[in-house]
């Protein structure tokens, strides 16, 4: 179950957008990134007050995570869970950002998963 959490987290960091060249950010605001594949799937939230949610369903359970995220030096996506943070995951947790907008769907592997993340339009 756990690496199912930490996957989760890994796989919606990804979906981070590169839409406006001032705000890497930017096309995420209002929208979801939806990851799906295997047994687990997650809605992703990014606001421009750089706070997010995440609500996942894994097995018959149902997860909820919030926090704050920011760019790094490096480019990369890093977020602070807030109580509750996912089990065994790094806390900020941090990783390379791409570029995507709403309509886009691509595929990410982690832990040899590999899951569908889909940028869609409004707050599902």
């Amino acid at each position: 179950m756990r690496r199912i959490l930490l996957a989760v987290s890994v796989l919606t960091l990804f979906a981070a957008p590169a839409v406006a060249a001032d705000d890497l950010m930017a096309g995420f605001y209002g929208n979801t990134a939806v990851v799906t594949g295997g047994i687990v799937e997650s809605h992703t939230h990014y606001r421009a007050d750089h706070t997010f949610d995440v609500s996942a369903t894994a097995m018959g359970q149902s997860y909820n995570f919030k926090g704050t995220w920011a760019i790094d030096a490096k480019g990369q996506l890093c977020r602070t869970y807030a109580d509750p943070a996912p089990p065994n995951t790094p806390n900020p947790l941090c990783t390379p950002a791409e570029a995507h907008k709403v309509g886009d769907t691509w595929t990410v592997t982690a832990n040899g998963n590999t899951r569908t993340v889909t940028l869609k339009a409004g707050i599902e």
